[in-house]
C-alpha cells in the first residue's frame, strides 16, 4: 500500500541505503539486487554478476549451472582461472535463449554440451525444424554476440561504463566466514581485465572496431 515504512521498502533496496546514507549495504549490481548465489563461493557468477548487461542477474548466464549444479559438467566454483570466456559464452547462449523465445528453464538442455564447442547445436537442429530455415551454430551464436554487444553499445550510450562492471564492497574485499569457501572473495581484478579480452572489448570495456566490423555491426 506505500504506507510508512513500506513506502520507503517499495523503492528497492538501493534507494532505501542510500537514503540512509549507506550506499554499501545494498547488495546489488548495477542497482539490481544479488539473487540466490553468494558470488564469493562461485567466481564465475561473480564476475556474470558484474558483467551482466541487467546487473546482477542469474538470467544473463547463470554459470551455476556448471559452477552448482554440474550441468553441462561439474566445474569448481572456487577458482577464477578459465572463468572469463566462459561467462561470455554463457552470456551469449542466454541471449539466444531470449531471442529464440524459449524458457532457459527448458532451454538449457538444448544448448549446452560437454564440449562448449558444440554448443549450440541440438537448440539449432530445433530452431530450423520449428522455422524451415538452414541455420548453423556458428551462425546463430554470432546473432547472439551480437545482441550482447548491441546491449552494451546501449548502456554505454546510456552513460554506463566499466566502473559499473563491479560488485558491492563486501563480495570483493570481506572473505566468506564460513562454509566451503571460506576465506574466499570475488577475484573481479583478475577475472575482469581476461573478460573484456574473450569479449574482445579494450580495456575500458567498450568493443572494440574490430569486434564490431567482425559482428556486422560497422563497416
Amino acid at each position: 500500500m506505500r504506507e510508512g515504512f513500506g513506502d520507503i521498502l517499495a523503492e528497492g533496496s538501493l534507494r532505501m541505503a542510500k537514503r540512509y546514507g549507506h550506499p554499501e549495504y545494498a547488495m546489488v549490481s548495477k542497482g539490481l539486487d544479488l539473487p540466490g548465489y553468494d558470488p564469493r563461493g562461485s567466481q564465475g557468477m561473480g564476475l556474470l554478476y558484474a558483467t551482466s548487461n541487467k546487473g546482477a542477474s542469474h538470467m544473463e548466464g547463470d554459470l551455476a549451472y556448471s559452477e552448482v549444479f554440474g550441468v553441462p559438467e561439474k566445474i569448481d566454483p572456487l577458482i577464477s582461472e578459465g572463468k572469463a570466456p566462459l561467462v561470455a559464452r554463457f552470456e551469449d547462449a542466454f541471449a539466444l535463449i531470449d531471442a529464440a523465445g524459449l524458457c532457459v528453464f527448458l532451454a538449457v538442455r538444448y544448448v549446452f554440451d560437454k564440449d562448449v564447442n558444440l554448443w549450440p547445436t541440438r537448440l539449432t537442429q530445433l530452431m530450423n525444424l520449428t522455422t524451415g530455415a538452414d541455420y548453423t551454430p556458428e551462425e546463430i551464436m554470432l546473432a547472439a554476440e551480437r545482441i550482447y554487444n548491441l546491449e552494451r553499445l546501449f548502456l554505454i550510450k546510456a552513460g554506463t561504463g566499466s566502473n559499473d562492471d563491479t560488485l558491492p564492497h563486501r563480495m570483493l574485499h570481506e572473505p566468506l566466514p564460513d562454509g566451503p569457501g571460506k576465506g574466499k572473495v570475488v577475484e573481479l581484478d583478475k577475472m575482469l581485465p581476461e573478460f573484456y579480452a574473450a569479449r574482445g572489448w579494450d580495456e575500458n570495456g567498450v568493443p572494440t572496431k574490430e569486434k564490431l566490423k567482425e559482428l556486422g555491426l560497422a563497416n
